[in-house]
């Protein structure tokens, strides 16, 4: 007879049949759980706890700090440095312009010095616009700038070569096509330079951002790290009076000195990386923009001149750069680039060739208000005389040119951009220095206070065997 089971009952296998499977991760919580239970399980938890937890803090710091490191290397070896190439070919490209315009200022053959300069300054505009393409590191911004002076440089230097050879004929088609390269200069060419400066410039602050900002994960783990140590000697003492425990105390030690270490060298870098930017990188900064100034204003004095009394944009370009420079006119100390340099030094050093520019650049105008009150009253060769020396209308020899008060301005300018240059890499040098070996030696030291826990609860559980 069989039984056939009512609505709602349940039927069951036989009592021998084994029930469904639990997951692992279940037995395991099990076991763990009761392994919480004893003392020593207690303990064996607490020394994985402990290894895992100083562990992960070297590790943290040996990833954030070996970041912050190369990012501190970048800025005295790579930004900083392709930042001022950077500077220097849109210097080169300007300087090369204002001897070029120089040079028609002589009747007929140039000097063969102002030909060799305005070759040194092409030759080296081209050389570190090379270095700037082999080092952009895959940036685009970069590339780009790279690759439109490339293409934009010898397009100038044809405009150059053909107004040399009208000029040399005395052709009066020689100043129309110095000012079609003056425009292609100006057009193109400096504003290309000027963005790949920018461009640099920027990668120079990221690196020093990157340099400078905080390892807060590194620094919460090592004091969770440390107070964890602290917690577990304290929980030995409690229950067993004993005072030290050496695996422990050592284990304690070594990730002090790791949290220590970790918390002063960056502090330092950041310190040094601090100063390099105020006592140097700005100042550096200010004084690649006043050299550039300079330049552009010599070439607009110049261009003044080669145009033949179809000068006055020219002139204005001048007033206004030379404003940008020095402040307005008659206004001594009232603002501009140099006043910003001179409050920037911090020394002697710095504040001396600062000081010979502004003396320059205030010589400078004076001489040039000579040059150009002769030209607009139609004595072209007295304005000549006055820019680049020779002898004036009436036959008397001018000495004392505004060529040689620009040569004044660029060589204190000159000096005192060395000046900042080396104060900026001793400094930067100092912050990186600040950073070496910490990666290492943290990891070291977060396996030296692993191990002092693994065997100082080691110890303990010695003790129940």
């Amino acid at each position: 007879m069989t039984h056939t089971p009512t609505s709602g009952s349940t039927v069951s296998g036989p009592a021998w049949l084994p029930g469904p499977r639990r997951a692992a991760w279940a037995e395991s919580v099990d076991r763990l759980r009761d392994a919480a239970t004893t003392e020593p399980g207690r303990l064996r938890i607490i020394g994985a706890v402990l290894a895992l937890l100083v562990l992960v803090f070297g590790a943290v710091t040996a990833w954030q700090i070996s970041a912050r490191s190369t990012a501190a290397r970048d800025v005295a070896t790579r930004s900083e440095p392709l930042s001022a190439d950077a500077a220097e070919i849109y210097r080169s490209l300007a300087d090369a312009n204002t001897t070029a315009a120089g040079g028609f200022l002589v009747s007929g053959q140039e000097p063969a010095a102002v030909l060799r300069r305005y070759q040194n300054d092409v030759h080296t505009a081209a050389q570190l616009i090379a270095n700037a393409a082999a080092n952009s590191q895959g940036s685009a911004d970069t590339q780009n700038q790279v690759t439109l002076l490339n293409e934009q440089l010898p397009v100038y230097t044809g405009l150059v070569e053909t107004a040399r050879a009208n000029n040399r004929q005395g052709l009066p088609l020689g100043g129309a096509y110095l000012r079609y390269a003056n425009d292609q200069m100006n057009g193109t060419l400096l504003p290309t330079a000027k963005k790949l400066y920018q461009v640099e410039t920027g990668r120079l602050h990221d690196d020093y951002a990157a340099a400078e900002s905080l390892p807060w994960a590194a620094w919460g783990l090592g004091v969770i790290a440390l107070a964890g140590l602290v917690w577990a000697q304290r929980r030995t003492y409690l229950r067993t009076n004993r005072v030290f425990n050496p695996g422990m105390l050592a284990g304690t030690a070594a990730a002090g000195l790791a949290l220590v270490w970790l918390v002063v060298g960056h502090t330092w870098a950041r310190v040094d990386l601090g100063d390099s930017w105020d006592h140097g990188g700005k100042s550096l900064q200010v004084l690649n923009q006043a050299r550039i100034g300079s330049l552009q204003a010599r070439g607009n004095e110049n261009l003044t001149l080669v145009a033949r009394g179809a000068g006055a944009a020219y002139e204005d370009a001048y007033e206004k750069g030379m404003t940008t420079l020095d402040g307005p006119r008659g206004q001594k100390g009232a603002g501009g680039l140099l006043s910003e340099a001179l409050s920037l030094a911090d020394d002697s050093g710095g504040r001396t060739p600062v000081q010979q520019a502004v003396d320059g650049v205030a010589e400078w105008r004076s001489r040039h208000a000579v040059a150009n009150g002769d030209d607009t009253n139609g004595d072209y060769d007295s304005a000549l005389a006055y820019v680049i020396g020779g002898k004036d209308s009436s036959g008397k020899e001018i000495t004392q040119t505004t060529g040689q008060s620009f040569d004044a301005v660029d060589k204190g300018l000159q000096q005192a951009v060395d000046h900042e240059t080396g104060e900026f890499q001793q400094t930067a040098g100092d912050a990186r220095d600040a950073l070496t070996g910490l990666p290492e030696g943290a990891a070291v030291l977060a396996v030296l206070a692993a191990a002092g826990a693994v065997l100082g609860i080691g110890r303990r559980l010695s003790e129940y065997r």
